[in-house]
């Protein structure tokens, strides 16, 4: 996997992972958006559970609960883009970040990129919630990057068959 990260630090930077996957897109968008198994493939999500009808689409509610140690925490998260199989992205507004995944047909397979910007700032909540029981909220975002890079990972090979 060659995967990127920001040349900028804190917090607030945008986090990156990506990798090629030897798989063409939509075996990629299929195992990218079977929700229910996202956790798989992530260090800190427990899990993530539809709070509205509909599946997923753009406006769809969905709470995260996640976990770094002994800390336990939900997050809210407002399906953004879904553009099968190219984007997938969703807000969470508690801590004013976006989480976007992008597939680019590649020769012989597809290019996964995954991102976390922050559009405007991060919260003051999530900031503190870091803080007082992450270790820091630039820390964290230097864990969240790592498995981000760890989900892709994870991705590209069950997309190979793995």
């Amino acid at each position: 996997m060659d995967a990127e990260a920001s040349p900028a630090t804190g917090a607030a930077r945008e986090l990156r992972a990506e990798a090629f996957v030897a798989a063409p897109p939509q075996r990629v968008w299929a195992l990218l958006t079977d929700l229910g198994a996202m956790a798989r493939r992530s260090p800190e999500l427990v899990r993530m559970l539809p709070l509205k009808p509909g599946g997923l689409r753009p406006g769809q509610w969905y709470v995260g609960v996640n976990r770094r140690g002994p800390v336990v925490w939900p997050t809210r998260s407002v399906v953004a883009t879904v553009e099968a199989p190219r984007v997938l992205a969703w807000d969470t507004p508690s801590s004013g970040a976006r989480w976007i995944w992008e597939l680019a047909p590649e020769a012989g397979g597809t290019r996964v990129v995954h991102r976390r910007p922050v559009p405007r700032a991060l919260t003051r909540v999530s900031g503190l919630f870091a803080s007082a029981l992450l270790g820091g909220a630039a820390g964290h975002a230097d864990e969240l990057e790592a498995g981000m890079r760890e989900g892709v990972e994870l991705l590209r090979v069950a997309a190979e068959g793995g």
